[in-house]
Formats: C-alpha cells, structure tokens, sequence
C-alpha cells in the first residue's frame, strides 16, 4: 500500500491509477492525515453495488392481481352534474 500526498497524487495521477490496476492500494494523505484511498473496481463495486435502474414497468407487475377492496374501501361514485 503506498501513501502519497495529496499534491504529489495530483501530479503522479496516471501513475497512481496504473499502480491500482495493477492490484495495489493508494492512500491519498492532507495535512498529514489519510483521507481517501483508491482500489480497483472490483474491489469498489463489491463495497457499492451498483443500483438497479428504477424499471417501472416491473414495479407494476409485482403488485398482486387482481386487488380486490372492501366493499368499505371501493371508492364511491357520485353523479356530477356538469
């Protein structure tokens, strides 16, 4: 695992990256204190899987059919006159 100063990892950037991909560990330091680390992907997707996209569609079909009501809960309808 290697530490480097948050300044010399803006300079060194694209060799830093390269030292990750190859299964190695950065630790990125400010004021003397670590404050991030870069890992591989992989290692990153484990800790934070993407999400699924929101699918609408499947939303809507995990909702038990038919939904039957109360005869209570069925909204009731009115004559309107317009």
């Amino acid at each position: 695992m290697n530490k480097v100063q948050l300044r010399d990892a803006k300079a060194r950037l694209s060799e830093l990256v390269e030292a990750v991909e190859a299964g190695d560990h950065v630790v990125i330091t400010k004021h003397g204190r670590e404050a991030v680390m870069i890992v591989p992907l992989e290692e990153g997707r484990k800790l934070f899987p993407e999400k699924e996209e929101a699918n609408f569609f499947e939303y809507l079909m995990k909702i038990p059919y038919p939904v039957e009501l109360d005869e209570e809960e069925r909204p009731r309808i009115r004559d309107i006159d317009l």
